[in-house]
């Protein structure tokens, strides 16, 4: 069957107008989407800069926390744009929308231990159970404060050794913070023959507290019995001091107050002799 130019010609220009029409309306679109884009990407950049330094006015708010909510801020206005940008080529954003908060209800479920982690973290770095520098014992982790992430927290140990602790580890359990307070108490307490005279040991010990710098005057230190046994008598030497000197003047204290000890004539007692051993000879 022949083909009729002119019924051909109408038909391409037909399909001309439609695709002119179509490529028009597209790339309204498209424009439309890039200006989105760029306004959106300025104004999440400006949000960001606007929340981080808003935090930053708030006393004592952690920079790690300003970091983390201006970030939240910044992706969760390009995440908007997306779907506006969506919208214009005439995608159903509700359905965008569902999908997204399916896709974050999946991964929340197989990042629960992460997200725990993150959520102590962050009330960790609010609430300031502990600062970095400082000395704390959580449980059967004990050691310096290095750094506090969203996610760890490192310490170290007395003894030098790096450990990296879950968040979620340190906001489930007590915290002994034994630096929060600036001084702690200590006790020396030394063990002597019943026979010496106790009043002078326990002025012995308080004349040795007296000439330690590092001891406060306030609350003053005290000495006393302790403990009574058959042959001794155990006193305790009782002070304070700064929580950065703690160690040192205790292993300071405890050696002056043996020698004072010494000096004054006053005897620690001997431990008892060790019974002898009874050897019994068996002969077959």
């Amino acid at each position: 069957m022949p083909i009729d130019p002119q019924n051909a010609l109408l038909t391409v220009q037909s399909g001309l107008a439609q695709l002119s029409a179509l490529i028009v309306s597209y790339s309204f679109s498209a424009i439309g989407a890039v200006i989105l884009l760029v306004i959106g990407y300025i104004v999440a950049g400006l949000a960001q800069r606007s929340i981080y330094a808003g935090l930053g006015h708030i006393h004592g708010f952690d920079t790690t926390l300003r970091h983390f909510f201006s970030r939240i801020v910044r992706y969760a206005i390009l995440i908007l744009v997306v779907v506006m940008v969506l919208g214009q080529f005439g995608v159903q954003t509700t359905s965008i929308i569902a999908a997204i908060g399916a896709i974050g209800l999946a991964i929340g479920l197989a990042l629960q231990g992460t997200l725990q982690n993150i959520a102590a973290g962050i009330m960790l770095l609010a609430l300031r159970p502990f600062r970095i520098g400082e000395y704390v014992e959580v449980g059967a982790i004990a050691g310096t404060i290095e750094e506090i992430g969203l996610f760890a927290t490192t310490l170290r140990t007395v003894e030098g050794v790096y450990i990296l602790a879950p968040n979620s580890t340190l906001w489930n359990q007590p915290v002994r913070n034994y630096t929060r307070n600036g001084a702690r108490r200590g006790d020396i307490t030394l063990t002597i023959g019943s026979w010496n005279d106790i009043d002078f040991a326990q002025k012995t010990m308080l004349d040795v507290a007296a000439t330690e710098r590092r001891v406060r005057r306030e609350p003053a230190p005290i000495a006393f019995v302790a403990t009574v046994g058959d042959s001794n008598v155990a006193i305790t030497l009782r002070y304070w001091t700064s929580a950065a000197d703690f160690f040192a003047t205790q292993i300071d204290l405890t050696k002056r107050a043996k020698q004072a000890f010494d000096s004054e004539g006053i005897s620690i007692p001997a431990p008892p002799p060790e019974a002898p051993r009874q050897e019994a000879a068996t002969r077959q």
